[in-house]
């Protein structure tokens, strides 16, 4: 009973009214990026993006996917694992995902060892019980990142190896920043990740950018609450960062998983799909932890995909919706050539994608 009140609260009609008003009285005329699936999903699913819209404000997610943002080189990574019959533990939202004329779940139906995990303990699990040659793709941002760093802490079986494709938040932020294709006037900090790095990462960005940032929660109230606080502050003239979410997200964040992600993680330059190589936004294991690097592991099976050259599929766009050059109806395959049972990019692909989320809640 206890949830129900509690959800109750954060989807008040009444004080989402006054929220609302109280944003046209602003008279605004403003852009917001956000950096989160789940925001992106609260605010198709709830109407949110359309009432907002009338009162002035535009938001648009930003590379706040982690499957988005994993790069064709990394799909065709795994891809090429799985086809030199090596067992590959993924989650199912990076099954469907396009790479080289083909995909996990196809690479399944060929025959190829593809399994289907939960969380990286299941797939050391499988490890265990298997006597394969067995890689985990670790795809996700902060929130996930500690549950992979404690299991290789722990020691996993020597047969267990790790192809980590996973990225932090904040340097994205200042990439998105310093290209510039966008004019910001806010920034929405995602809560999940902010559980866990708490708000001192985002204050030299606002610093540095004049920008204000707020962290928000997932429900209704907590993004209408949210954008309320940063337009207030764009109205004030301020830029600072302030946390919306402050039942769940501490300044410090989360210190245990944060000293576990640094014990294992060292920084490195990274690509993200969409955008060029952004400074320190990936994890690599660190030298004591390499022999479970997959990567250094089966480095001659993959040495050939140095010289290759990727690209986007031919009209796929996803690069420019996570930059929030342009919301996903704007591409010309979004519902057509390009939909969830068949996907030419991977924001159609991921629950978090802006496709998929559109395409859910917002097609007609």
């Amino acid at each position: 009973m206890k949830a129900n009140v509690e959800q109750f609260r954060f989807r008040d009609q009444k004080l989402a009214k006054k929220i609302i008003n109280e944003l046209r009285e602003m008279e605004l005329d403003i852009m917001i990026m956000h950096v989160c699936g789940t925001h992106q999903d609260t605010l198709v699913r709830y109407g949110l993006e359309g009432m907002l819209k009338e009162v002035g404000v535009t938001i648009r997610q930003g590379p706040g996917c982690p499957v988005c943002v994993t790069t064709p080189r990394e799909i065709q990574e795994i891809l090429t694992l799985a086809k030199n019959e090596i067992t590959i533990t993924a989650f199912g939202d990076m099954m469907k995902v396009p790479g080289h004329g083909t995909s996990l779940m196809e690479a399944k139906s060929e025959g190829a060892d593809v399994r289907i995990v939960y969380s990286v303990d299941d797939a050391v699990t499988m490890a265990q019980k298997n006597n394969k040659e067995t890689v985990f793709m670790s795809v996700g941002f902060e929130t996930t990142s500690p549950s992979t760093a404690s299991v290789v802490a722990r020691g996993p079986p020597d047969n267990f190896s790790i192809l980590t494709c996973n990225r932090v938040v904040p340097p994205a932020l200042e990439a998105i920043l310093d290209m510039g294709e966008v004019k910001l006037d806010g920034l929405i900090e995602p809560g999940h990740v902010s559980t866990i790095i708490g708000t001192s990462p985002y204050e030299p960005i606002s610093k540095k950018y004049i920008i204000p940032q707020v962290i928000a929660g997932f429900e209704p109230l907590d993004l209408l609450m949210g954008v309320l606080m940063l337009a207030r502050q764009v109205h004030e003239g301020r830029a600072e960062v302030e946390n919306e979410y402050s039942r769940i997200v501490k300044p410090e964040g989360n210190i245990k998983a944060l000293e576990l992600m640094n014990r294992v993680f060292e920084p490195v330059d990274t690509e993200w799909r969409g955008f060029p190589v952004i400074p320190r936004s990936g994890q690599a294991l660190k030298e004591e932890y390499q022999e479970h690097d997959a990567r250094k592991y089966f480095e001659d099976i993959l040495e050939d995909l140095q010289t290759w050259e990727f690209e986007e599929p031919e009209g796929c766009r996803c690069g420019e919706v996570l930059r929030g050059i342009i919301a996903s109806s704007e591409c010309p395959l979004f519902g057509k050539e390009c939909t969830p049972v068949n996907p030419v990019g991977p924001c159609m692909v991921s629950n978090e994608g802006s496709c998929n989320i559109e395409y859910r809640y917002g097609k007609d």
